[in-house]
């Protein structure tokens, strides 16, 4: 097992674990104005790149 010879400062620690942390996710909105993420169909309206693709929903 690997020991290590010497204390790691919370400095090095935390650039070791800057890329570690959980990324927020991209928004988007769509022409409706109901917040989706890229490259997917809108929820809301059924609608992907102008074009409709899928029934509306009424969720409520």
């Amino acid at each position: 097992m690997a020991v290590q010879q010497n204390k790691k400062s919370r400095s090095k620690k935390g650039m070791r674990r800057s890329h570690d942390r959980v990324a927020k996710p991209t928004v988007i909105y769509c022409s409706c104005g109901a917040p989706t993420t890229p490259h997917t169909v809108c929820p809301s309206c059924g609608q992907y790149k102008g074009r409709q693709v899928e029934a509306a929903t009424d969720e409520l």
